[in-house]
């Protein structure tokens, strides 16, 4: 790593660096069901364990993927990854997203983001970011889940 701050001002020293392994976040069946009634997506694979334990080939519900791409806002966040001279950032899409494991919930599983800085290309509005994320799952000897996300930087003062 560099010893520079990250900032938009400073983003491009960090192109090609892992930014930050995220801390392990428990996923667990409340969740997923929440997620199912806010997507209007309740299939029983999702939704009834017992079932799913009974009749999938996986051995229980699974975290709709989706639900796991979602995610990649809540690890940014905790990673504190936000350039301290941004006021905001805008969500500018996702790029080459891949669900490459099933992610059975059971008594609830931990998930981790690996967070990369692929690149940095300034705008006159901001920074475009775009970082890759390897999403984990403890126990998975692959990520679960590859994105790269794209996030437009506003400065602050181009905030006020």
């Amino acid at each position: 790593m560099t010893d520079k701050p990250f900032l938009i001002a400073t983003a491009e020293d960090f192109v090609g660096r892992e930014l930050a392994v995220s801390d392990w976040m428990k996923l667990d069946q409340a969740r997923v069901n929440m997620f199912a009634e806010a997507t209007k997506h309740t299939h029983w694979m999702h939704t009834d364990p017992e079932r799913a334990a009974r009749e999938s080939p996986y051995g229980g519900a699974l975290a709709h993927g989706f639900l796991m791409l979602s995610l990649i806002s809540h690890f940014i966040d905790a990673c504190d990854l936000r350039p301290a001279d941004s006021a905001y950032a805008l969500n500018y899409g996702v790029d080459k997203v891949r669900f490459l494991a099933p992610v059975v919930v059971g008594d609830g599983v931990q998930v981790r983001d690996r967070i990369k800085l692929l690149s940095a290309e300034p705008r006159k509005n901001g920074l475009l970011a775009r970082t890759s994320h390897e999403i984990e799952v403890d126990g998975l000897d692959r990520p679960a889940v590859y994105a790269e996300y794209l996030a437009l930087w506003v400065p602050k003062q181009a905030a006020a």
